[in-house]
């Protein structure tokens, strides 16, 4: 969850490798890549939540003759998946996302982009894997019919969300990527006991706007060594998280574009109750190889609140593939 180790009402799924999951991140991180198609897959394991999502975007650039401005735009699809097998709860949604990347230079290493996203949820549940007090025999075990009433286990709701970004990236000199996102603008409602004959009753369930912040810097040190320390913040109601960190790029073969990353950042958070604590540690390596990139984080929890479970760590592995890439302006940080 994005504030953790105390349950949270309507919380969002999040990725420790936030960069390598841009259309998650913000939508106008759409096409934000020097070729023409990235496809990227990334999976996060916080028991009791499996999270898994996967993306294609396409970058179109709009090459008018007589302009040295070389604007673009870029399309995408996003799915992702979050759920926990044990109960058989499962958060399904698919968006589409479009960007407008506009140069702000001649030499096209300073773009401003603004996107947007809409998509549906779909939120369901198993009864299948719950078993109630009035089920249980007294000698063979809970397989009594239940008395229980129960909801329906399934219903879809639309999203939206609009990005901001900012990509200052000048060779061999300091570079800037910044931007902002809004997510569920509406607010949807996401309880399995809405009902649209009480849309007034007292303990609405609503999955609160998400408003999230980033900023990463590209500072070369040398000919192979770049320094990137970034920070990225979310604020979803009363949770808010911070990352806080950097990341190491070390170039091992500029002929096949194999490079090596590390990284390590901390996650403060602010839980329902206003108090702050340290959530995490988290620790990555990435590889570049060609047009492949391959990164492998954990989050080491040191949360002393909640159950041995909650306070068990998470690891995530991300994969992605940049067609026709150029590796001329880098637009956007990769892990």
């Amino acid at each position: 969850m994005l504030a953790a180790a105390i349950a949270g009402k309507a919380q969002d799924q999040h990725f420790t490798q936030f960069f390598a999951s841009p259309l998650t991140l913000n939508p106008a991180l759409t096409g934000t890549f020097d070729g023409k198609y990235r496809v990227a897959f990334i999976y996060r394991d916080q028991d009791p939540y499996k999270t898994f999502a996967g993306a294609i975007d396409l970058r179109f650039n709009m090459r008018n003759i007589g302009k040295r401005y070389k604007d673009a735009f870029g399309v995408g699809m996003v799915f992702y998946n979050d759920k926990v097998p044990e109960v058989g709860y499962s958060n399904n949604q698919i968006n589409v996302s479009g960007g407008f990347h506009k140069s702000l230079s001649p030499r096209n290493d300073q773009f401003l982009s603004l996107g947007a996203q809409a998509g549906i949820s779909q939120r369901n549940f198993s009864y299948g894997n719950l078993f109630f007090e009035d089920q249980f025999s007294g000698s063979s075990g809970y397989d009594n019919p239940t008395g229980e009433i129960f909801p329906e286990n399934n219903f879809t709701v639309a999203d939206f969300a609009v990005g901001i970004n900012y990509a200052y990236s000048p060779e061999r000199s300091i570079g800037l990527f910044a931007g902002a996102a809004m997510h569920h603008i509406l607010e949807p409602e996401i309880s399995f006991f809405a009902s649209d004959e009480d849309p007034d009753r007292a303990d609405p369930n609503t999955l609160l706007r998400k408003y999230s912040a980033y900023v990463n810097l590209r500072i070369p040190v040398g000919e192979s060594i770049q320094f990137h320390p970034r920070a990225l913040v979310y604020n979803q109601g009363p949770h808010l998280a911070l990352n806080a960190g950097s990341n190491i790029r070390f170039l091992i073969d500029d002929i096949s574009g194999t490079a090596l990353h590390v990284g390590a950042w901390a996650r403060p958070v602010r839980n329902a109750d206003d108090s702050f604590a340290l959530d995490a540690i988290v620790g990555m390596v990435g590889i570049e190889y060609n047009s492949f990139l391959l990164g492998i984080s954990y989050d080491a929890r040191v949360n002393a609140l909640g159950t041995p479970r909650q306070r068990s760590g998470a690891i995530e592995i991300s994969i992605a593939y940049l067609g026709e890439y150029e590796d001329e302006v880098v637009l956007c940080p990769k892990f």
